[in-house]
């Protein structure tokens, strides 16, 4: 259902939330929708997203503004009964958005009818339904003949866990960018930048393929979740992917943030695999991509807290395929922002788009020769107070209607960037979603 419209004079529909705490709902990702899945997890814990009570559809320049509008209108008019009180309980929505203003892709707030969560040990499941109510001369509310109660309690039952099934396999082939034109991409950056014209652009590049088994999308994910556990695996409205990067995170007052710029893949052996993370702390080309990235994050979210924090040095963060440098933000809102109000600050960072902003977005538009879609844009979750988790969309591939897949990778171009290299990069980057695909 979608209702994004302003309410009638007279009458208007009110979200009905009541949140109630179970004794288990351990696995999660076999509970999601098959066909629809909406998940949001790392480490096994996190919420699923059954049936559909409402969807906000954005595009544009203001996508995330006009999405965070409707929300907090929708979000203040709630009835909202939670009785676990941890992070995804509540009022919650599950949200994507396109990475560039110019995109075709639509970005979306999904509110689900059925949530169910597990974190710290706990478990809850959360029912969400609109309740139609009609104003008095005074303005005030009044729900007819119960409504809103028998709202709360008409929805979906908590499904049963669902037999694991085979992972589904998709063979992919290069989309837009063939191989040698994304060297050649390459190329050409490192030519204008060395020219003065810009510090770092992010290049990216597409893999094509079909889907023929909708039904196997869950076991997808629980590959890559298995495989990826210390990432933030996700799926929203046909988006799928298992993201190590936190874009930001809000809760109750403080924020956080996670910056990845900086790659290398991992060693066959222990002595080499350490070899490869001392180098890569060691690398100038890599550090100063990194710097770009973080100074780009920090400047984005320092204007709205009172304090912000970043790791001393960047670390290398372990994924099973290869090495991150990481630097982790952390601090305490000033002004008040939403999650989605600094969603709307942060992107696109340094990270996935480059050094300065707006030179780097014009420079990868005319480069990359595709629309990236929700591919680098902002994917994760708001709850009814402004809180969220939300990360990067990467390791990521979109599924439309028509059952055609699309995977995404792209890497950091810097002034001494080897295009060979970077293709190299792209590879090791597609690899968890493309093996999540049966590859």
């Amino acid at each position: 259902m979608t209702n994004t419209d302003a309410a009638p004079e007279r009458s208007r529909s009110r979200l009905v939330v009541r949140t109630e705490p179970v004794d288990e709902l351990a696995p999660l990702i076999p509970r999601a929708d098959p066909r629809h899945p909406l998940l949001w997890m790392r480490r096994g814990e996190g919420i699923v997203g059954l049936g559909e009570t409402l969807r906000i559809e954005t595009s544009g320049v203001d996508r995330v503004a006009d999405a965070a509008a409707v929300w907090t209108e929708l979000s203040a008019d709630a009835d909202i009964d939670d009785r676990v009180g941890l992070p995804g309980t509540g009022l919650v929505a599950f949200g994507a958005f396109a990475f560039a203003d110019e995109s075709e892709s639509t970005s979306v707030l999904v509110v689900p009818e059925l949530v169910l969560g597990r974190r710290d040990g706990r478990a809850w499941v959360t029912r969400i339904a609109l309740s139609e109510q009609a104003a008095d001369d005074d303005g005030s509310d009044i729900d007819h003949d119960g409504q809103a109660d028998a709202a709360a309690t008409v929805s979906l039952e908590i499904p049963e866990p669902a037999p694991r099934r085979r992972v589904p396999r998709v063979t992919f082939a290069p989309g837009a960018v063939p191989p040698e034109r994304y060297e050649s991409a390459v190329a050409e950056a490192v030519r204008r930048i060395d020219a003065g014209e810009f510090a770092k652009v992010v290049l990216a590049r597409e893999l094509v393929g079909e889907l023929h088994e909708e039904d196997g999308l869950r076991a997808t994910i629980n590959r890559l979740a298995e495989d990826y556990p210390d990432t933030w695996v996700f799926a929203v409205d046909g988006l799928i992917g298992a993201s190590p990067e936190t874009l930001v995170r809000v809760d109750h007052g403080t924020v956080s943030a996670r910056v990845l710029a900086g790659t290398t893949s991992r060693g066959a052996g222990e002595a080499s695999d350490r070899e490869r993370a001392v180098a890569l702390t060691e690398s100038a080309k890599d550090r100063a991509e990194h710097a770009l990235a973080v100074a780009s994050a920090v400047k984005r979210l320092e204007p709205h807290t009172a304090r912000l924090d970043a790791s001393p040095e960047p670390f290398t963060l372990q994924l099973p395929n290869l090495w991150h440098l990481a630097t982790d933000l952390k601090g305490t809102l000033g002004d008040g922002s939403t999650a989605l109000d600094l969603v709307r600050a942060v992107h696109p960072t340094a990270a996935v788009a480059g050094t300065p902003r707006r030179v780097a977005l014009s420079v990868l538009a005319g480069l990359e020769g595709f629309d990236r879609g929700r591919y680098a844009g902002p994917v994760g979750w708001v709850d009814g107070d402004g809180d969220g988790e939300w990360a990067i969309a990467l390791r990521c591939a979109q599924i439309d209607a028509d059952g055609t897949v699309r995977a995404y990778a792209g890497c950091g171009i810097v002034h001494d960037s080897v295009p060979a290299d970077e293709l190299a990069e792209t590879d090791m980057k597609f690899r968890p979603i493309v093996e999540a695909f049966g590859g």
